[in-house]
């Protein structure tokens, strides 16, 4: 998993006597004392990984610390997915329980088990994997989406998780209202790009389960086999059109020729997939047309730039928020949104 955070006060957002004291009550074999500590370089949830005293680890995930934008960063409905998903072909980590005891913690915590294994959180990560080890996992993770894409809603009890209406606009209605009430400055190419995203919008499509945030730094892997062994935060997932995903995708997979932005990186490694590749992979082990590929791509630039300026905003309002990369600057919205322009122009 990530490596703890550097932050100074490591279990902030958690008070760690009364945590662990309701683990162990859990009766899943933990033994105190536990330590506690942030891990990842996550701008959303925040996560902590607690290890007792055999070195047993368990992850926690609880929202982000202050005010939250309402139906944002829910991981009681996190729990519900994961339990759902539990035992199916999609790669998880097994759910242990969700504390919501007032005396314990101030807001949801959501527990799984530790998944061991390697995460691309940046280019040297990435770069400790061989060259077939880089391209294959591209592919893994486009299979994982098959998988979420193939699960049976009504089987597995997620058919009212979400509307069945039109996904893309419902997507360009919701974040439109994310970007109106936490925006940090106007940005009117923002404006322009929902505009043509509206115009592209290819309307209804088939409704699966969609992830929603498909990307290197939210799947564990088999550093050798370059296989994804879990897929984490799940807090944005819903019903809609199974092509968002891999838009996703995507968007999060810079190469070289793209424009400057501040998107994860390792993907610019020599050695991994293109991007063509992928959607060429996605359409052969799934069999759905990706003619409508682009719009899911532009949106997910889209999204993300509106993802990035929530986090500038929770940033600025409880610097709490802070993690080890620092503040967002203000270009690298900017930036998101050129690269959605460009894919709309057909670049």
């Amino acid at each position: 998993m990530q490596d703890a955070s550097d932050g100074n006060d490591v279990t902030e957002g958690l008070d760690p006597q009364a945590m662990s004291t309701w683990l162990k009550d859990l009766g899943i074999g933990i033994e105190p004392p536990l330590t506690f500590a942030k891990v990842g370089l996550g701008q959303s949830n925040l996560t902590y990984l607690a290890t007792d005293a055999k070195g047993e680890r368990l992850v926690l995930r609880r929202p982000p610390l202050g005010e939250l934008l309402a139906s944002a960063h829910d991981v009681a409905r996190e729990h519900r997915i994961l339990s759902a998903l539990q035992g199916g072909d999609v790669p998880l980590p097994v759910v242990h329980g969700l504390c919501e005891d007032p005396a314990v913690t101030d807001v949801p915590v959501l527990v799984v088990s530790f998944v061991d294994g390697a995460v691309l959180d940046e280019r040297a990560d990435a770069e400790m994997l061989s060259p077939d080890a880089r391209h294959r996992v591209g592919f893994s993770l486009v299979e994982t989406l098959g998988h979420i894409h193939q699960v049976d809603l009504e089987e597995v009890g997620l058919t009212d998780l979400a509307s069945h209406k039109p996904y893309g606009a419902r997507q360009l209605r919701r974040w439109s209202r994310q970007w109106d009430l936490s925006k940090t400055h106007e940005l009117p190419e923002l404006e322009r790009l929902t505009e043509r995203l509206r115009a592209l919008d290819p309307g209804p499509g088939e409704i699966a389960l969609v992830h929603g945030d498909s990307h290197l730094r939210n799947v564990i892997i088999d550093p050798r086999a370059a296989t994804v062994r879990a897929i984490l935060d799940w807090e944005l997932c819903t019903l809609g059109d199974p092509l968002a995903d891999l838009g996703t995708l995507l968007a999060y997979w810079p190469q070289p020729g793209d424009p400057p932005s501040m998107r994860f990186d390792a993907s610019m490694v020599a050695g991994f997939a293109t991007r063509s590749e992928l959607v060429e992979h996605y359409a052969s082990v799934t069999g759905r047309d990706v003619s409508a590929v682009p719009f899911w791509h532009a949106l997910g630039l889209w999204k993300l730039a509106i993802i990035l300026e929530g986090v500038r905003r929770r940033q600025q309002d409880d610097p709490r928020n802070l993690t080890a990369v620092g503040a967002i600057p203000a270009s690298a919205v900017d930036e998101i949104v050129v690269c959605g322009h460009r894919v709309v122009d057909g670049g």
